[in-house]
């Protein structure tokens, strides 16, 4: 009987633990109880910075699938890594001699993994972005595509190259290619054109039975779109299918058929397949266009990479474009959720000089950050950049934020969070609210369709970030919902507005 309570001990230890975890107040616990909620799990944890405390929280230390929460990690050890002064820089070489105006040998741009390479920048300093990102449906960004590159061309144009012997060649290198990022499914490259996507823009009709009106950006011998799309009555659901109708890889011929309600335009952006090859045609493209006369490398040819890299030497840099500081690409990232983005993090990570000297990854750098700061990771699971194949406890990424708001690029990072009712993805979340304006915080979904009851399942809803409470209280916290199987219009919208009205009422009655 001696031993009995030695076995006993831990459970009631256990218990005694969740126990302690102070309860959220009154109005938080009334939208965790609504109806809807009654299959989902809740956990949450919001934080004061100031003393150290927990202020209430549910669940606070098991694991949750956090969705894109995952970029706040992702992000921040970007900033730790590469520095929030970091720049990217895309150079373009020659492999010969220039005589009378053509160079002996190739062009060769050399992918430095510029996530940004040819998004608009305003002049303030910062890059364009729409709340919902292209890349999910949204519009194009303003501005030309193939602007930077044809900034390149330019410069090109201007040392007095007319042409080359050789062809253009994209230098692709630095981190494997061809892998889609879990949520877009867009192919992760170290050269990113346009996003890696073709925007089609639909323009439904001025009434039923009319034509839909396909615009193609960036418009370029790569993709060639076929429409025949009639315009329904609003309110009637859309049946548009994209069908791919080539043989030929590097001119591709897609079918755009079936119907579109009056409305709004859309969206249904085509993911490039092969950025590397696509940069090559538009490149070649734009050089052309400035008058330097050349072709895409030829489709049969193979490059030994590694060896030609050898050759790149300041003397025969051509053109180079040098990208806004890394703290520019984080606001990209966390304000619209940028998959493609996120997920070639860990990858550019791993491909840096020191790291690939020592024969790291991009995990093995955030580890040795976050433990070398002194942050646990027994409540963090994370297998990609983006939020596809991650597991984080709420204790873990208050903790986390706690350790992010002691960096030097703190202030940065916060600002490039998406701000609760005003912009980015969570512009659209409680707009109304006395918090509005006030919370910064990175919003995560994840769903999938559940077709035995016709519906879809949220797997995961996430919000995590700061605000300084109506109180005065400087507050890190962590809020997800797992599993959400409700008959609603669309159970991740209806998801998203609790986790912010939660947020809303935590800044008004946080004391």
């Amino acid at each position: 009987m001696s031993c009995r309570p030695c076995a006993v001990a831990p459970a009631l230890l256990f218990a005694a633990v969740l126990s302690a975890q102070p309860a959220p107040p009154k109005k938080i616990q009334q939208v965790m109880d609504r109806p809807e909620f009654a299959h989902a799990t809740w956990g949450m944890e919001f934080y004061d910075l100031a003393s150290k405390k927990t202020l209430f929280s549910v669940n606070r230390d098991r694991l949750f699938v956090p969705g894109s929460t995952t970029k706040l990690v992702t992000t921040g050890t970007a900033f730790a890594a590469l520095g929030a002064d970091h720049q990217f820089r895309t150079r373009i070489y020659r492999t010969g001699p220039v005589r009378q105006g053509v160079v002996q040998g190739d062009i060769v741009l050399v992918a430095s993994g510029d996530p940004n390479l040819t998004r608009w920048e305003h002049p303030a300093g910062s890059y364009g972005f729409v709340d919902q990102d292209h890349s999910y449906g949204g519009q194009p960004l303003p501005g030309d595509p193939l602007g930077t590159l044809r900034q390149l061309a330019a410069q090109i144009s201007a040392r007095g190259v007319r042409g080359a012997t050789g062809q253009v060649l994209v230098d692709a290198s630095l981190f494997r290619e061809g892998t889609r990022e879990l949520g877009t499914r867009v192919v992760i490259s170290p050269l990113i054109v346009n996003d890696n996507v073709i925007d089609l823009v639909v323009t439904p009709g001025a009434k039923a039975g009319d034509a839909a009106i396909v615009q193609v950006s960036p418009r370029t011998s790569y993709l060639t779109v076929h429409p025949s799309l009639t315009t329904t009555d609003s309110g009637t659901a859309p049946s548009l299918r994209l069908v791919e109708d080539s043989s030929d890889t590097d001119h591709r011929v897609l079918l755009a058929r079936g119907t579109v309600p009056k409305g709004a335009p859309s969206n249904p952006r085509w993911p490039v397949p092969v950025p590397s090859r696509f940069g090559e045609i538009v490149l070649a493209e734009v050089l052309n266009a400035a008058g330097v006369s050349v072709i895409p490398r030829l489709g049969a040819r193979t490059i030994d990479f590694a060896q030609l890299s050898r050759g790149y030497a300041d003397s025969l840099l051509i053109a180079e474009h040098v990208s806004l500081p890394f703290s520019a690409s984080a606001r990209v990232i966390l304000k619209t959720s940028q998959n493609l983005h996120a997920s070639a993090m860990p990858m550019i990570l791993g491909a840096q000089p020191a790291a690939r000297a020592a024969g790291k990854n991009g995990f093995d750098v955030a580890r040795e950050w976050l433990q070398g700061a002194g942050l646990s990771l027994d409540g963090a699971v994370q297998g990609d950049g983006a939020g596809g194949d991650a597991f984080f406890s709420p204790a873990f990424m208050t903790r986390y934020l706690e350790l992010v708001a002691a960096q030097p690029w703190s202030a940065p990072f916060h600002d490039a969070l998406p701000v609760l009712g005003t912009d980015g993805t969570l512009a659209t979340i409680q707009p109304s609210a006395p918090a509005a304006g006030r919370v910064h915080a990175k919003t995560g979904t994840f769903s999938s369709y559940d077709p035995l009851n016709r519906r879809n399942i949220v797997h995961a809803k996430g919000l995590a970030g700061y605000f300084t409470s109506k109180s005065g209280k400087r507050v890190a916290f962590a809020l997800y919902v797992n599993n959400l199987a409700a008959s609603v219009p669309d159970p991740a919208v209806f998801a998203g507005q609790a986790l912010g009205e939660i947020a809303a009422l935590a800044w008004e009655h946080i004391k």
